[in-house]
């Protein structure tokens, strides 16, 4: 496959312009960031790489960090983390708090934030320091050390997530949070705000498409069983209530953040970051939904 001819034809295809989405604006400092930038990269199983626009570009990946988070806690807690948090579709908006009370505190699935919250909960038991275990593990995911938080992000969702304060309090009411909420939030909030290339992004997501193996090592980090189940996931709960607007023309496991990112894989083929920062009504990047389609089109390949 011809994949740099193939991303070309993106390149020409693809040309982000104003009007397109908005930049997330509930997080003061995500507001700032320029609503044009535009990246690629696809990494393959067999080590080529291909890239183009402002793939080396650090970006908030925000939820996109749950996908780690969930990897770290099922490994850890196994069967156990099920009880807290289900694996069902959610149809409503990533920070909805509708269906908390409808389900007795149990989350739909550990990508919209109280299910995510639940997780950095249960990290929280059983990881001594939870914010330097999480960025060694993304760190050895892409063989890259030059991975942090952006403390600025993290200090603007601290400031102004109300509704992940209702979100987290409201399930310590029901029963289902262990910890100190605002210990709990901190570590989530720190959790979102890891900035990352495009590039970092698809050699760590290479875990998901080379049965559970480290892209460069092809060490074992985590079991085929659980590469199955965290795909099955991101297929169906990736993208909250677009998630099978993507399958449909997407066709591929993934996640997006609202920094604009979206990873998904190809199993035993390939990983794609792309980022473009303007977002839809559904708070995934407009351009990158477009993008991922588009490449799947050209490929005449998906999961599917």
């Amino acid at each position: 496959m011809d994949y740099q001819a193939i991303l070309n034809i993106l390149q020409k295809e693809f040309t982000p312009k104003e009007g397109m989405g908005k930049v997330a604006s509930y997080i003061p400092e995500l507001s700032k960031v320029d609503p044009l930038k535009f990246g690629i990269y696809l990494f393959c199983q067999d080590g080529s790489s291909f890239e183009f626009g402002d793939s080396q570009e650090k970006f908030s990946i925000q939820s996109i960090s749950k996908v780690f988070t969930l990897t770290i806690a099922k490994e850890m807690l196994g069967k156990d983390l099920w009880e807290r948090v289900d694996v069902e579709p959610s149809g409503t908006a990533f920070n909805s708090l509708t269906e908390l009370e409808r389900e007795n505190g149990i989350p739909r699935n550990p990508f919209i934030n109280a299910g995510s919250i639940v997780v950095a909960d249960a990290l929280l038991s059983v990881l001594e320091n939870p914010k330097e275990d999480l960025l060694m593990f993304v760190r050895k995911l892409c063989g890259d050390n030059d991975i942090h938080y952006d403390k600025a992000v993290a200090k603007s969702e601290k400031k102004h997530g109300y509704r992940n304060k209702a979100l987290v309090n409201y399930m310590k009411s029901l029963g289902n949070i262990s910890n100190d909420t605002e210990k709990i939030l901190d570590f989530y909030f720190y959790q979102c705000s890891i900035a990352m290339t495009c590039e970092q992004l698809s050699k760590a997501f290479m875990l998901f498409a080379n049965e559970g193996k480290h892209f460069q090592t092809q060490e074992k980090v985590i079991d085929r069983q659980s590469v199955k189940r965290i795909n099955s996931i991101m297929q169906t709960c990736g993208f909250y209530d677009e998630a099978g607007e993507f399958s449909y023309r997407v066709g591929l496991p993934g996640k997006s953040g609202v920094g604009g990112g979206i990873v998904a894989v190809h199993p035993e083929q390939y990983s794609v970051a792309v980022w473009s920062p303007m977002l839809n009504q559904k708070g995934n990047s407009a351009l990158g939904m477009k993008v991922l389609e588009e490449l799947t089109t050209l490929t005449g390949l998906s999961i599917f």
